[in-house]
């Protein structure tokens, strides 16, 4: 079953339920009141696409000994050149 994040319209608790997709809102486990449904976030990625990302980002981090970036004409890189 997904996990879906919702927000109390009376004391503005956020919490998180667990149900089948058409069930209905459940309340608010502090005070009862209505709930409505937040999109708050993207999914978590699990298996091969988690290592692939993993993988990704180490690529962008500098390597050891590595010089530091120096910004050239026309560099491109999107970095701000530090004076």
């Amino acid at each position: 079953m997904p996990t879906y994040d919702y927000c109390c319209t009376q004391c503005k608790l956020k919490f998180e339920s667990r149900h089948a997709m058409n069930a209905d809102s459940p309340c608010c486990p502090l005070c009862g009141g209505a709930a409505v449904k937040l999109i708050l976030s993207a999914p978590a990625m699990h298996g091969a696409m988690a290592r692939g990302r993993d993988l990704a980002m180490r690529s962008l981090e500098p390597k050891p000994g590595q010089k530091k970036h120096v910004h050239g004409p026309g560099c491109g890189c999107g970095q701000q050149q530090h004076s």
